[in-house]
Order: C-alpha cells, then structure tokens, then sequence
C-alpha cells in the first residue's frame, strides 16, 4: 500500500526474488512532487544501480565541496566532499518506469484490513483481496500507522523547511557556477539555509538544463503562527505542507523579505528568483513496532526524521532492502517480519534522535560550527 520510493523500492525487490507483489496508490494520478530535491544516499540509489541497469550520472548530480558562507558572502569554510544530488521527481519516475504500470494501480485506497491465520484481507471502497503479506508504505500521514500504532504520535519540531528551486538559466552565470560544485550552508541564529544543485523537472542532469535547490529552516511557533502558516491562498488548511504556487501571497513576501535582510546575497538571489516556493512543517513520528504478524510498516509509515540527514528516502529504501532479505531467509511471513523488526526500529530510532539533535543545534542552541563532521549526511551515521 503506497506507490512512492519506498513502496516502489520493496516491490521491486520482492518481485526480483520471484513473489507476486501488486501496488496500490491511493492517489488517482502518479505522483509528483515539484522541486523536491534529495541527497542521493546509497540506499536510495542502490537499486537504480544493481537492477535496473542505471548509472548514478544519469539521476544525479555530483558535487565536491561543502561551502559554508558568511552574511558578506565570503567563504567561512570549504572542504572537499563529494555528494550526489537528485530529486524525487528523478527517482520515482526511474523506478515507476522499471516497475511498469501494469501492476500499480492508482485510485485505490485501503479502507480497511484484517488478518486470519495464513492470509492478510485488504478492503477498498468496491472490493476486497487476499493476500501473504500487507506493507504499507503510505507515507507521513499514514492511516495504517494510525490503525496499527494509534499512540504514535506528530511531534511538530517547531519550524518548517521553506523549499523551492530555480533553473540554473535563469541564475547569472557566475552564481549559477559557483553553487553547482557544492552544497552552500549559510547558518545563523535560529535558522540555517543550504542549497544544492538538482536535476531538472524532466530528469535532465546536462548543464544548463538543471536546477538550483533550497531548503531554508525557519521558526514558527505552534498554534496560530503555523495555522496562519499552513492556510493556503485559497483559505484552505492544510495538515503537513502547502504545495508550489499556494502558499499565502503575505507569507511569501514575508519570505522574500527575510531573505533580503538576512541572507548572504547569492543565496537571497536565489529564494527571490524562486517562482513557486513552498513548505513543509518539519516532524517528528515514531513508533514502538512495525511489525504486525503478516503486516508491516515502511518508511515514512513508521518513522519520519528530520530532514538534516538527507535519509529519509534512504531509510524507506533500506527498509525494502532488508525485508527482502528477511523474506529469502525465513520459513513463513510472520517470522520474516518479526527477524526483520528489531534492525529497522534500531535504525530508525538512531535516525531520528540523531536529526532532533541537529534540529536542536542549528535552531535552538545556535551551536552548529561551519565544518562539523556531525552534520554529515548519512542514514547509519555522518557519512554512512
């Protein structure tokens, strides 16, 4: 259930060791997510690799260095690094593409399902289906996490992540140059931006066809700021993020103008230059289980960390990867799931605690050093 990354992912895999897997996508269309960059980390790209044939050069970005600037724009820290950039654009039509469409169905949203001795029955509005096993990979607002975990909870971490991308073109040629060999950090008090190069919105990695990413971190306090916040421009309110082009006219001008004020130029030039920026409230979510006898819990369905790791793909993707393995090594579902569990939960509590004490640092205690090997990206630790 769930036909993002890591539902693609895990269906891919188990359907490579030879069982019949189907996804079921609840939205009526496929997905898209506008301008949503990612730090292309091992596990996310390890199956783009080994099975469908993929080089990295072709969904990804290189770069080199990471750059930490000053208000003035001067260079504060730069050591060499070598990253890749995508975007989840990039990713999830690489593997949709691999996958095929005959056996992702959209317009299907699980209503309910309940277990018997050897077969999971998995309910939607006109039908029902058996099956062995039941991952629900339905992502941050996952209704089975609801059902399954109803005591795991959303902990709002107190700031949202302002995103947006520019094309490169559309940059002076001179600060497009200089913010495609490295991720820039610009940090200050109570807030940090970092900008990255990313493929364009049809996948393109060529030069001058690419675009440039922010993710800029800023405070707002619970209640009536983030509702104001998360109001879109047409007065709806929406629960976890306002998509590109509906944020509130009076937030983005506020942005833009925070932006002016309080960031080093180049990277100001960037946030002006950004047509449709949106946002994401940044949570926290995390569960004692996620195994349920032949149900399971994937990814975002179970624990979403901060973004500051640059794993949350990554974490979903591992997640598949090792539930294949579990699959290949036990006797029936069951014992897979409950041989599987205890890794995952490890990972995913050491991630998240792991982001909260970045969060902690870069937005509350302003104890983020340019260059600390702690702020690494990595889904196990900085760098790995």
């Amino acid at each position: 259930m769930g036909g993002s990354l890591g539902g693609l992912t895990a269906a891919c895999l188990l359907h490579d060791d030879g069982h019949d897997v189907t996804v079921y996508e609840r939205s009526p269309r496929e997905l898209e997510q506008r301008g949503a960059g990612i730090g292309l980390l091992e596990s996310t790209s390890r199956y783009l690799v080994e099975r469908a044939g993929l080089s990295l050069d072709e969904v990804s970005i290189p770069t080199g260095h990471i750059r930490y600037l000053r208000r003035d724009g001067s260079v504060a820290h730069d050591a060499e690094h070598a990253y890749r950039f995508s975007s989840w654009n990039t990713v999830y039509r690489r593997l949709l593409a691999h996958w095929g469409h005959g056996r992702y169905l959209l317009d299907h949203e699980m209503v309910d399902f309940s277990q018997h001795d050897h077969t999971v029955t998995v309910g939607f509005a006109d039908r029902a289906i058996e099956a062995d096993l039941l991952v629900c990979a339905d992502g941050v607002g996952s209704a089975s996490r609801r059902t399954l975990q109803p005591n795991a909870v959303e902990a709002y971490a107190g700031y949202v992540a302002w995103r947006g991308m520019v094309p490169e073109a559309d940059l002076p040629a001179d600060l497009a140059a200089s913010l495609t060999d490295a991720i820039t950090y610009y940090v200050y008090a109570n807030s940090h931006i970092l900008v990255y190069p990313i493929p364009g919105l049809d996948g393109s990695v060529e030069t001058g066809e690419r675009l440039i990413n922010f993710v800029w971190y800023r405070n707002y306090l619970i209640g009536g700021d983030v509702d104001d916040l998360l109001t879109d421009r047409h007065g709806e309110r929406r629960e976890l993020s306002v998509p590109p082009g509906l944020a509130a006219e009076h937030h983005v001008t506020e942005m833009r103008a925070t932006a002016t004020a309080r960031l080093p130029r180049s990277l100001a030039e960037v946030v002006d230059r950004t047509a449709e920026p949106f946002l994401q409230v940044v949570y926290d979510i995390e569960v004692d289980r996620m195994a349920f006898g032949r149900v399971c819990l994937l990814g975002d369905a179970a624990f979403s960390a901060r973004p500051h790791a640059a794993a949350g793909t990554a974490k979903a993707a591992d997640d598949g990867w090792a539930l294949a393995d579990a699959l290949a090594s036990a006797h029936d579902v069951p014992a897979a799931l409950a041989a599987w569990e205890p890794r995952q939960l490890q990972v995913g509590r050491s991630l998240l605690e792991r982001t909260r004490q970045i969060g902690r640092r870069s937005q509350v205690d302003n104890s983020w050093e340019p260059g600390d090997p702690a702020f690494i990206f990595g889904l196990h630790e900085p760098g790995r």
